[in-house]
């Protein structure tokens, strides 16, 4: 495909039409719910309309063609002309997911794929009003012909161009002959005359027929008004604009059939639901587009000061002069509001995940004929764009999880006493250094028996330890390798990978994940991540004469090694806290094998937190907490279990970074 279009305004291009594409999927599940809200459907419109017009400003017919037809169909609902139902919704829906793929080809530069013409035909189908649907005219479902060297009007192509004429003026005497032999910029009376009929609608600009409004232009040659120039100028760049709607006729929408199956509903508690943005009314001046990479290098040199101030507050402890320690708590200050200000360049909002979401409880809740609302609190919550979009797979397949398992079916929902819709809600919230996500729902919840059963019968427990496990346990036997309730697989779940990749993926972000259940009332689940992976809060500790960090966000708990509050279960040793028995673990034993010496008595306890399970850690000695910069290992250290890393200290010394859920599945699985 040739772009010979200046990249920047390609750029702007792909930076507007992925701001409105988040948008549209949310909005259309919501206009579903709420179809008499005539601002989301202008808002719609305008998102189609705006992509339609930097599309064609590049040349982009394909994509025209697709974001035309869907425009229509809006201009035809705002009007009252046809009405919302889930079928058409399923139409428009494939019609953004084409869309979505075309633009996901123009941002890796490769041929746009049309539409398919069977969706083509149906957007066509729609295009027109209900009453008139029988009797309308196959649409053509091929784009039109794109030559590259006819630009038509303000960057229009000729072949463009002429089907809207043909679409809006049918009965226009200009004929593509005489288009196609124009090569002048000015255009005829009759053209324009069907442009301001789409702006104004046929005929009601001045209330004079088109035909006769023709001649009269001729004759009289007369002016157009500012608003209607601007009118046309924005119809031509795509602006984002609409066209004026002057058409009095009440707009009164009838709600789907009560055969169909319910729409999605969809609530955001925080603030009513995002309008396209227009771009005249972007501040282009306010903002700067720059490359995620440079963002990328900029952190690593805050990271590497990070360090330099750690080792000058290091050496300005053993030194007793009043103008250093002044310079240095200066540098202290200046360093940290830095490092905030360039985590804030990188940080997003959560709602660049959940905006997804919508568009699929609304598939899954059709297709499995439930009725689901979905609620989402805390949107605008910001972390690190990098965490947004590690979180991003792991957070679908919990929503999938809790539309397929948790919610049941209207008629054993109403049985048991419950509303016919069931919910599930989506929360974030930044608490300290950290982001709390958690994903709820009021459905069926979980059978901490049946769980163990079916652990049981696929080898992954033995008869005894299941007979141990609290309820709280036999929950997150979910996360376990190739673990499904499901009896038949199908598209959303059943295959017990699901779960599993949830877990994996929050442990690697260095996240945590809790689940709660109450039979027949619903499951409740909570994630618990950073809010950046650039630098890390640890705990600094000994392990011989060995530093090593240990991350921060997992560890609970830390005081004085007491054997007279240890125990031994099955082989293992454990120490009791507050009338739990925890695991404890010498890390010595693991870490330097090379130096094993006798135990000792005393020492220090961490008690970490690994997903859903708590470990107890033997060191010899406490350094303190300190913010690190992850350092790769060679690639000769590549794959050594437990280690996530490295990094250099305050005093200038080299610390290993411990990935704790690796170091347990390598050397404790069996405990934990």
């Amino acid at each position: 495909m040739g772009f010979e279009v200046d990249e920047d305004i390609l750029q702007d291009f792909l930076v507007e039409a992925s701001e409105i594409l988040e948008q549209l999927s949310e909005q259309l599940v919501t206009l579903e719910r709420d179809p008499d809200d005539k601002d989301l459907l202008n808002a719609i419109f305008r998102g189609f309309h705006t992509i339609k017009g930097g599309a064609g400003f590049l040349s982009l017919t394909a994509l025209v063609d697709t974001c035309h037809r869907a425009e229509n169909i809006f201009d035809i609902l705002r009007n009252g002309q046809r009405q919302v139902t889930p079928e058409l919704m399923d139409v428009i829906l494939h019609a953004l997911d084409a869309v979505n793929v075309m633009f996901s080809e123009l941002q890796n530069r490769e041929e746009l794929t049309p539409a398919a013409p069977s969706l083509l035909a149906e957007l066509g189908r729609y295009c027109q009003p209900a009453s008139a649907e029988e009797n309308a005219a196959p649409v053509s479902s091929e784009p039109a012909p794109a030559s590259p060297g006819s630009a038509g009007i303000a960057g229009l192509e000729q072949a463009e161009y002429q089907q809207m004429l043909n679409e809006l003026a049918p009965a226009s005497d200009t004929s593509s002959d005489e288009l196609s032999d124009s090569a002048s910029d000015d255009i005829s009376d009759d053209e324009f005359e069907a442009l301001l009929d789409e702006l104004h609608g046929a005929g009601k600009h001045s209330g004079v027929p088109v035909d006769a409004k023709s001649s009269a232009s001729a004759a009289e040659d007369e002016l157009i008004g500012d608003d209607e120039f601007e009118a046309l100028l924005d119809q031509l760049h795509g602006s984002g604009k609409g066209p004026t709607i002057t058409d009095d006729a009440p707009f009164a929408p009838v709600a789907p059939p009560p055969s169909a199956p319910a729409p999605v509903a969809v609530k955001a508690e925080e603030k009513p639901a995002a309008k396209a943005p227009s771009a005249s009314n972007a501040n282009t001046d306010s903002t700067v587009r720059v490359d995620t990479k440079i963002l990328d290098n900029i952190m690593n040199m805050v990271g590497e000061l990070v360090l330099v101030r750690n080792r000058l507050l290091s050496l300005e402890a053993n030194h007793d002069d009043e103008n250093i320690s002044k310079t240095v708590a200066n540098l202290d200050s200046v360093t940290g509001d830095l490092q905030g200000a360039v985590m804030k360049t990188r940080m997003q909002p959560i709602k660049k995940v959940f905006g997804r979401f919508p568009r699929v409880v609304r598939d899954i809740a059709r297709n499995m004929h439930k009725e689901i609302t979905l609620e989402m609190v805390g949107e605008d919550t910001d972390l690190d764009k990098n965490l947004v979009e590690a979180l991003a797979d792991p957070l679908v397949h919990l929503v999938r999880n809790s539309c397929d398992h948790g919610i049941e079916m209207p008629e054993v929902r109403e049985a048991a006493g419950k509303p016919r819709v069931g919910t599930i809600r989506l929360t974030a919230s930044q608490e300290g250094d950290h982001i709390l996500l958690g994903i709820e729902d009021d459905g069926a919840g979980m059978d901490p028996q049946k769980l163990k059963d079916i652990a049981i019968n696929r080898g992954i427990l033995d008869t005894d330890a299941a007979a141990r496990m609290t309820d709280h346990e036999a929950y997150n036997l979910i996360f376990a390798p190739g673990f499904s309730t499901k009896v038949e697989i199908t598209d959303v779940s059943g295959r017990g990978v699901g779960m599993d990749v949830v877990k994996t993926g929050i442990t690697s972000v260095n996240g945590s994940i809790h689940i709660d259940s109450t039979l027949g009332q619903g499951t409740k689940l909570q994630i618990k991540v950073p809010l950046t992976l650039a630098i890390l809060p640890t705990l600094m500790v000994l392990v011989g004469q060995q530093t090593f960090a240990l991350p921060l966000t997992n560890v609970d708990e830390i005081f004085h090694l007491d054997l007279t509050r240890t125990r031994i279960v099955d082989g293992q040793m454990t120490i009791v806290v507050r009338n739990h028995a925890i695991p404890l673990f010498y890390l010595q034993d693991w870490l330097l094998k090379g130096a094993r010496r006798e135990r000792k008595d005393k020492g220090h306890v961490v008690i970490v937190a690994v997903g859903n399970q708590q470990v107890g850690f033997v060191v010899d000695g406490l350094i303190g907490q300190e913010e690190v910069v992850i350092k790769p290992l060679d690639q000769l250290l590549h794959g050594t279990a437990g280690m996530a890393g490295a990094t250099i200290t305050s005093d200038g010394g080299i610390a290993l970074i411990l990935d704790l859920a690796g170091l347990i599945n390598a050397y404790a699985r069996r405990y934990v």
